[in-house]
């Protein structure tokens, strides 16, 4: 199975240079990010990473998209970043009655990347690996009809799919209410198969202890059953390292 694993990486490798670009810059484990998210097919990996690369060079030109960049999304403190599960993947936690549908999609947009990246970059201690992957909790307890936005959380799965492939590691959504049931199920439609594996709606008191256990209760807050006090995102000013991929 390595064998195959390394013939793949070396034909992607290959595939990339045929498509103009190259892997130069990039080790194993984030080229096989891209594989396992092509069925392991060299060619339209290799076309997924180059589309990736096209992206990142011009959406996030700078490397990083800065505080500065995605102020309102940033004013509400909606989403909070707090340390690293169990098995060493920083959580991110969303409430969403503190998201209103935004009217500036491209800072929206930006405001995903900013999350994304600073999420998966606080779980790195010198060197990034390349395959580091993130947990995150959609909490919508409280929720109402005008925080409901189908178009946004479709944007941020679109995002994960073609830009992250392979971070997410589990998602778990708390606190559905009955009327969300609908919304979710449009948001579903879009998503591929290997991403809804990987979320979990949690529903009853066992699955709610699978989620405390997976986490960890040193750093799941306290509201969720752990020890940890929530953290906002922009409340976390450690110089983390700027992504490869």
């Amino acid at each position: 199975m390595e064998n195959a694993s390394e013939m793949a990486i070396a034909q992607m490798r290959k595939s990339v240079e045929k498509l103009g670009s190259s892997t130069e810059k990039y080790k194993d484990p984030t080229l096989m990010r891209f594989l396992i998210a092509r069925s392991m097919d060299a060619d339209k990996a290799a076309k997924m990473f180059v589309q990736w690369q096209k992206w990142r060079a011009s959406f996030v030109p700078n490397g990083v998209i800065s505080d500065s960049e995605v102020p309102d999304e940033l004013v509400g403190k909606k989403v909070f970043l707090q340390g690293l599960s169990t098995e060493g993947y920083p959580l991110v936690i969303v409430k969403a009655s503190k998201h209103y549908p935004s009217k500036d999609q491209l800072q929206f947009k930006k405001f995903v990347v900013h999350l994304l990246d600073k999420a998966l970059a606080s779980s790195i201690k010198a060197r990034e690996v390349g395959n580091e992957k993130l947990m995150a909790i959609l909490d919508l307890q409280q929720i109402g009809y005008k925080n409901v936005d189908a178009r946004g959380l479709i944007t941020g799965f679109q995002f994960l799919q073609a830009y992250y492939p392979e971070r997410l590691h589990k998602l778990y959504i708390l606190n559905m209410p009955r009327f969300f049931v609908s919304v979710w199920r449009i948001v579903s439609r879009c998503l591929e198969k290997a991403t809804l594996e990987k979320i979990m709606i949690v529903t009853n008191d066992e699955e709610a202890r699978v989620f405390v256990r997976e986490v960890g209760e040193e750093t799941m807050p306290e509201e969720y059953g752990g020890r940890a006090e929530l953290v906002a995102i922009q409340d976390v000013t450690s110089a983390f390292p700027t992504l490869e991929g």
